[in-house]
């Protein structure tokens, strides 16, 4: 969408949207938590299997 006939953007809106909402749920998963087990290896655990999961069902939905 560049006016000068230069490269597009890196990301378009969707793909941008899908991650961010993917990146909310992860940290907010992750946060929860450790928050009730203190343990970094489960919050982690936990934060990428939200955000995966939320990226695959949000690209279903939102596409």
């Amino acid at each position: 969408m560049s006016s000068a006939g230069g490269p597009g953007p890196l990301l378009s809106v969707r793909a941008a949207v899908v991650l961010l909402f993917a990146a909310l749920v992860g940290v907010t998963a992750g946060g929860l938590t450790w928050w009730t087990s203190r343990s970094s290896a489960a919050a982690l655990l936990a934060a990428g299997g939200a955000a995966g999961a939320t990226i695959a069902l949000s690209d279903k939905v939102i596409g």
